[in-house]
């Protein structure tokens, strides 16, 4: 709070003020008072009032420098209110009651719409279980009526229930903690189980797989750890070269701290000025934005949310025409079981 703006809300006080000591002044001469009088009246008047003035600065400055210091070094800055001293004059209680109907308020329409958010949550974990029933059903008739048409209906099948799956986990991500329970896991069975529910795309893109090195342990929740995974190769089904097969190479290395899982593919690769923004929400980069691809920039950035809930570090290497390598570092070491 900066003096000369404090005098500058005060000028029409100070006005009157001088206008007052003016109309003394006047009289004392008419009246012919002692010129002592005339001088120490008005002197003393103004002494007083600039007293008083100064006094009521230095007392709100002290104030707002307190408050505004404690404002900035608070993180959630709502809590101003609870956690500054209480105004000793009537402005700063004015202040004070209005923040803290202002942050009622604000509390009132958050809930109200974290409320709405948790209610449409379950709406859509409800309809996807719901939706997954004519899916199913629909798989089953076209496995029993094989045919060129019925094969085709089948990978649109998939696919559809890839980004079911994708909102599920998108619905849950906010909430990965409620929803995992990490214990020790072999990375060939998890390797294996995500080849398996890619086993049509996987067919599609004509693939050659090498697995090698998959005999290490990782502490990890399969159910999430298997979907990353599925992201992951289904991007690289997704950009691989056209009128070339896709090749594949999962293996791990076991490192001092951590084991690292590696996915690697022939497919069209990153630009090398994109790499660090495929985790990005929405990006889609140059691959994503070419008319076959339809990419929403979601998968990846759903596998990096995922990743850091689950403690696992999730990076990209990727040399543009020759291939794409995703790895996933699982640190080594103690795991919880959470329910």
């Amino acid at each position: 709070m900066q003096f000369k703006e404090f005098i500058k809300d005060k000028i029409f006080q100070i006005s009157l003020l001088i206008f007052a000591i003016l109309t003394i002044e006047i009289f004392l001469i008419l009246y012919r008072f002692a010129t002592f009088i005339k001088i120490y009246i008005p002197v003393i008047i103004i002494v007083c009032y600039f007293i008083g003035l100064l006094s009521e600065y230095l007392n709100k400055n002290k104030y707002y420098s307190k408050f505004n210091s404690i404002l900035d070094g608070l993180d959630d800055k709502y809590l101003i209110t609870e956690i500054v001293k209480e105004a000793d004059f009537s402005e700063g209680k004015i202040l004070e009651d209005i923040l803290r109907q202002t942050n009622k308020s604000m509390i009132e329409n958050v809930n109200k719409y974290k409320y709405l958010q948790v209610d449409y949550k379950e709406y859509i974990e409800l309809w996807i279980h719901e939706i997954k029933l004519p899916l199913a059903t629909s798989k089953m008739i076209i496995e029993n009526n094989k045919s060129e048409v019925s094969e085709k209906m089948d990978d649109e099948l998939d696919k559809i229930e890839n980004y079911i799956e994708q909102a599920l986990f998108y619905a849950r991500s906010n909430n990965v903690e409620k929803d995992y329970y990490i214990k020790k896991t072999k990375v060939e069975d998890i390797i294996k189980e995500s080849i398996k529910k890619c086993k049509n795309l996987l067919i599609g893109a004509n693939t050659s797989i090498n697995l090698h090195d998959l005999d290490e342990e990782v502490n990890t929740d399969n159910k999430w750890i298997v979907f990353i995974l599925n992201q992951i190769i289904q991007n690289s089904v997704k950009y691989k070269k056209s009128n070339s097969s896709l090749e594949l190479e999962i293996y791990t290395k076991k490192q001092k701290e951590n084991i690292v899982l590696y996915i690697k593919d022939n497919g069209i690769g990153i630009k090398e000025s994109e790499i660090e923004k495929i985790f990005d929400k929405s990006f889609t980069g140059t691959n994503g934005r070419l008319s076959n691809k339809k990419s929403t920039g979601i998968g990846l950035y759903l596998c990096k949310n995922l990743c850091e809930k689950l403690g696992i570090n999730i990076g990209a290497a990727s040399v543009e025409n020759e291939g794409t390598t995703i790895s996933l570092i699982f640190p080594k070491g103690s795991f919880i079981e959470m329910n």
